[in-house]
């Protein structure tokens, strides 16, 4: 049998989420992990909520109350628990640039290559990669790009 692992707050970090929870402007994920917390509370001779009691009362389901004393017995600070985390992988820059757009859309206006009436999505992407404007594009990336520019290939 797996010994129970308790939260035990001191009476600071007890005020520190009373306070979160009823002023400024807060995500409602973080003010619901700070609700979760203070029913999970067993310290000063409190009894700690039932996970079906808290979930009832606070909207969410009884694996967000495992996630949440998960988190917040990991960081062993309510200061830190009430942080939002840093991505650990920046976000990928777009692939395709200013420039690329507007050799694509270059492209579309110009006349249809020798043998089509127009121009198609996937004549208009592999032909940027035969220029050498990117090394790989695909036609629904430029089917968003155009539409972004309301333009049309008809």
């Amino acid at each position: 049998m797996r010994k129970r692992i308790g939260i035990h707050l001191s009476e600071t970090e007890r005020k520190t989420l009373d306070q979160f929870i009823k002023k400024g402007i807060h995500s409602v994920r973080l003010v619901n992990r700070a609700k979760i917390i203070l029913g999970l509370d067993e310290s000063e001779g409190r009894k700690r909520e039932t996970q079906m009691l808290i979930a009832d009362r606070v909207g969410v389901s009884r694996q967000t109350i495992n996630d949440a004393k998960k988190d917040f017995l990991a960081v062993g600070s309510v200061e830190k628990f009430l942080r939002r985390k840093k991505r650990e992988m920046p976000p990928v820059a777009p692939k395709v640039t200013g420039e690329v757009e507007a050799h694509i859309i270059a492209l579309a206006c110009s006349e249809a290559p020798e043998g089509y009436a127009k121009w198609t999505l996937r004549l208009l992407a592999d032909k940027c990669v035969a220029l050498g404007y990117i090394d790989s594009v695909t036609p629904m990336t430029v089917s968003r790009l155009l539409k972004k520019r309301n333009l049309s290939l008809t």
